[in-house]
């Protein structure tokens, strides 16, 4: 079960999860407002039988400071990446036995980037999520982990690296030389989903490209 699987990582998630054999179920906002309960337990509802993994991609961002940030699109942010992660988790837990969720946090979750307060905020708090939900959930066999990956060519930041100048101080800033694919991402995201992964749990893992590894540009 993918939200946000239409596309950039969630349907990279999917097209992998599929050529592995996975029955993969869509939401998307086409078919679900992931902020609205009524909507996403209607979802769920339909679903027959168990539910083995989820992944809580959904997600939507605002470039803007604490000072010039309107409540309006904070709201929305949290309302998105925040609550619709929670929803689609209560919901989706009544149908698993076992198993596991990942959620896309980002590596300004774990590390600060100038002009993205309600995005940064959002993000951290699935990393603290993700550690919460581990706990209460491991004595069923549940596993939940996040991904935090680093600025990642998908539809998501087509408009940021439309300009030169800023994807060229992006790149700089990731040590491996080169921008993230939605692949990249879609890959650790099906690993925590696998049985390989059966120790794993509570963890946030980057998928960066070193981005936070420490500062990388020369001084």
């Amino acid at each position: 079960m993918i939200t946000g699987g239409a596309s950039g990582i969630g349907a990279a998630t999917a097209e992998k999860l599929r050529s592995q054999g996975a029955r993969v179920i869509v939401l998307d906002r086409a078919e679900a407002d992931v902020s609205d309960e009524e909507q996403v337990k209607a979802f769920f509802d339909g679903i027959a039988g168990p539910i083995h993994g989820l992944v809580n991609s959904a997600g939507i961002a605002v470039r803007k400071t604490v000072a010039e940030q309107d409540v309006e699109s904070w709201d929305r942010v949290m309302a998105v990446n925040v609550k619709g992660a929670y929803l689609c988790s209560k919901y989706a837990l009544e149908k698993m036995t076992g198993g596991a969720i990942v959620h896309l946090s980002s590596v300004v979750g774990l590390t600060g980037v100038r002009n993205r307060s309600a995005y940064s905020t959002s993000k951290g708090a699935l990393v603290a999520l993700t550690r919460n939900m581990a706990m209460d959930f491991a004595p069923r066999g549940v596993r939940v982990n996040c991904v935090c990956p680093g600025f990642t060519r998908t539809p998501f930041t087509a408009a940021l690296l439309s300009d030169p100048v800023k994807e060229a101080k992006l790149l700089a800033l990731h040590p491996l030389g080169r921008l993230g694919e939605a692949a990249d991402v879609a890959n650790a995201i099906v690993f925590l989903l696998s049985e390989e992964a059966a120790w794993i749990t509570g963890q946030a893992l980057a998928v960066d490209g070193g981005f936070t590894a420490g500062f990388a540009v020369d001084v």
